[in-house]
């Protein structure tokens, strides 16, 4: 062991004050500087001890006293008084003594600490944990070695020095930063001053690290269940599997048991629900969910997936869900995928169907079965073409509506020429062809019968670009016109079944697509030219793209015959005109607006226009109107804005100027204080069944601790585009980990 035992020198390096323990805020205070750059490595090294006196009492024994400093091994103790067994390596400090090691400071009055295990006591400590900035005093400190305290009679917050708004006070706190774990023992959670919650055992993580345990409990209400409590258990099963078990308590309903499981693997993924209310006191009966999907690499280029859920009955999420996507579920898909990727071809194999949730007031069909589905892509390069082939079998089947089965089977050929980087020409053809055979609820007596289709078309454009100084900075300017031509002959389609195809909305990206429908049923008979012109502004520097305008027509030589829609709403030989404005104007401002214009009529048949205001991170507003002609009037305005001090408001106003009624209202308040932040959200929206739903959501969140009431986060990033969590804790939640 090397001793250094010039007086003077260690004298004037050793300048730190002394500490009186009683100043437990000065303490605090020395405790919270940066922690100090110690060494890391594990392997033995030497102690190195400065003081203003030093002397041998025997040939083991070290006696140092006056400003002591000793290190060794990445720690660092400073006291009044040291006495230190060579040996052993046993040490006893007395007098403002101060540890300070990688993960952990501490100053108490008296130490024992042997220095090569790390295990040792301080009395009446005061301490500052490196991983989340966490502190708190104790009457006794147990070190187990290094990164594993035990602290009794603590009391322990994650708030700044001066500050204790909430603390947790707890017999037994085991505080493990190598599993970034904290458990507690009879802890009782105080808030101003008042206690809040009390457990006889909890554990929290200290980073974002998974750990098993209860969570935070869940407070809400709702109209249809009223008052509710969720107790949430994680179960952190294996590092790639978990389970989350929550008995929800519902005052209206009585008790309901939600399951989830997920795992994950290399060649497998997964996540299973199990939801069950025995007994609803409200309706008398069972009410039931559960759902399961799966994914998994079979190897050698072949997957499959399962998608499957299941309620107990059509009223069971707009009874028992609280968010709105829940609410208007209507068809829950169960479905099962073998599929294989060949890298230029592919194939897949599909079982399909649905569960139906009707709604007496909005009775909605029912969806055809595919039992089975079997695809076929592929694509390949040739002598400069890309040859294509698209193929597709499927077995259609309805309990009232005509069953049957059709062939699809579509090979093309497209050949791009490309004179200039700026300019390119891509004719292309092919040959659609398709094959019904019908079977049972063939009331109208259709026939078998097969339809032929040749697809001719011509796409073409260009880019120009051009430099722009605008506002003192630099930008690229781009002009992009495009044309495309496509040919498809008129065949008469009305004796063909409809099993999935659906007129296509009209929108900048179908303006360029083969058919105007969805699904094979119907093909559209076309002659027909599309002329688009877009520009946009991209930053000189970046390239990123700040705005981009565009306008596009299509132009009919004959009339289209096959639609879907009735005679009326049929267009001539002039399609609606579109125009596009979107992007980042400024910093702040962004604009995403599309109009369509029917110019046969002379009136404007869609507008959707959206304009959001963020200056900065947890300040947005948005303005959205939607307008289609003779079926939606909706104005749609939202915002999460700072009012004064730490207090924020959240709102959303989503209204129906067609139907005269609110779809959605949210208003909400938040504090947030330094180590933590308060919620109060009220929301109502309407359901499927054109009623409305009201939910409540208070929070408390300790900031690195728990989160204790109904956590209505995931509805304001729902309701809200662009809503920011203000307060970014220092430890995520456990239930994140296979997120």
């Amino acid at each position: 062991m090397h001793l250094r035992l010039n007086l003077v020198a260690l004298s004037l390096l050793c300048t730190f004050t002394p500490m009186v323990y009683a100043e437990g805020e000065v303490l605090l205070l020395k405790l919270d500087r940066t922690f100090m750059n110690l060494p890391k490595g594990k392997e033995e090294t030497p102690a190195f001890i400065s003081a203003q006196r030093v002397e041998g009492q025997n040939e083991n024994q070290i006696v140092a006293s006056g400003e002591v400093e000793l290190r060794k091994r990445g720690q660092a103790i400073f006291a009044d008084h040291v006495v230190f067994e060579q040996t052993s390596q046993d040490l006893v400090a007395d007098g403002a003594v101060r540890v300070e090691q990688i993960d952990i400071k501490m100053q108490g009055p008296h130490v024992k600490l042997n220095l090569d295990t790390n295990i040792g006591d301080m009395t009446k400590p005061v301490f500052q944990m490196a991983v989340n900035k966490s502190r708190g005093s104790a009457d006794i400190l147990h070190m187990e070695g290094r990164q594993k305290y035990t602290v009794q009679n603590v009391a322990y917050t994650t708030c700044p020095i001066g500050n204790d708004d909430w603390t947790l006070k707890a017999s037994q706190l085991e505080i493990d930063s190598d599993r970034q774990v904290g458990v507690a023992r009879n802890a009782r959670v105080e808030f101003l001053g008042m206690p809040i919650l009390y457990m006889p055992w909890m554990d929290f993580s200290l980073s974002d690290k998974r750990q098993s345990g209860f969570l935070s409990p869940v407070f809400g209400s709702t109209a249809k269940s009223g008052s509710e409590l969720t107790l949430p258990y994680y179960w952190n099963i294996a590092p790639n599997r978990d389970a989350t078990i929550a008995p929800r308590a519902m005052v209206k309903r009585g008790l309901m048991l939600n399951n989830e499981f997920r795992y994950l693997d290399k060649n497998y993924a997964g996540e299973a629900h199990l939801d069950i209310l025995p007994n609803d006191a409200l309706t008398n009966s069972t009410r039931l969910h559960t759902s399961l999907k799966h994914t998994q690499n079979l190897g050698y280029g072949f997957s499959a997936s399962t998608n499957f859920n299941y309620v107990s009955d059509d009223a069971y999420f707009r009874d028992l869900s609280n968010t709105v996507s829940s609410t208007s579920l209507t068809n829950l898909e169960r479905e099962g995928v073998l599929s294989y990727g060949g890298g230029w071809w592919n194939a897949s194999a599909r079982m399909q169907s649905y569960q139906t949730l009707q709604d007496p007031t909005v009775p909605v069909a029912e969806p055809y079965r595919r039992l089975p589905q079997i695809t076929l892509g592929a694509l390949r390069p040739l002598a400069g073409a890309n040859m294509a082939f698209t193929g597709e079998f499927v077995s259609f089947s309805h309990p009232t509506s005509v069953n049957g089965r059709r062939l699809v089977m579509y090979p093309s050929m497209s050949y791009p020429l490309i004179t200039t980087p700026s300019f390119f020409v891509t004719p292309k053809i092919g040959v659609h062809y398709t094959y019904y055979s019908l079977g049972a609820n063939n009331l109208g007596g259709l026939p078998d019968t097969a339809r032929t289709l040749p697809i001719v078309s011509l796409d073409s454009g260009m880019v120009l670009e051009r430099d722009w100084s605008l506002g003192g900075k630099n930008y690229v300017q781009t002009l992009e016109p495009r044309a495309y031509f496509l040919y498809i002959p008129y065949r008469n389609q009305d004796l063909l079944p409809n099993f999935d195809t659906a007129q296509a909305d009209f929108n900048f990206a179908q303006m360029f697509t083969e058919n105007r429908f969805f699904g094979s049923d119907r093909i559209g008979d076309a002659k027909q030219v599309t002329l688009s012109l877009t520009s946009r502004l991209l930053d000189a520097n970046t390239g990123a793209e700040r705005l981009r305008v565009a306008i596009g027509q299509r132009f009919s030589f004959t009339t289209p015959q096959v639609n879907l829609l009735t005679p009326e709403q049929v267009t001539n030989n002039k399609s609606d005109i579109l125009l596009a404005v979107l992007g980042q104007v400024t910093p702040k401002w962004s604009v995403n607006s599309a109009f369509q214009y029917n110019p046969n009529m002379g009136r404007g048949e869609k507008l959707n226009m959206g304009a959001r205001y963020q200056p900065e991170s947890g300040k947005v507003l948005n303005l959205g109107y939607r307008f289609t002609r003779d079926s939606l009037r909706q104005v749609d305005i939202s915002t999460q804005w700072p009012l004064w001090r730490r207090w924020s408001a959240m709102a959303r106003w989503n209204y129906s100027l067609q139907d005269n009624r609110v779809l959605e209202l949210l208003g909400g308040l938040e504090y947030n204080e330094n180590c933590w932040a308060a919620r109060l959200v009220v929301q109502r929206f309407a359901t499927a069944t054109n009623e409305l739903s009201t939910g409540i959501f208070m929070q408390l969140e300790l900031n690195g601790l728990v989160r204790v009431g109904s956590d209505p986060l995931n509805t304001l990033r729902q309701s809200i585009a662009g809503f920011t969590k203000v307060n970014q804790p220092i430890v995520a939640s456990p239930e994140q980990g296979l997120r």
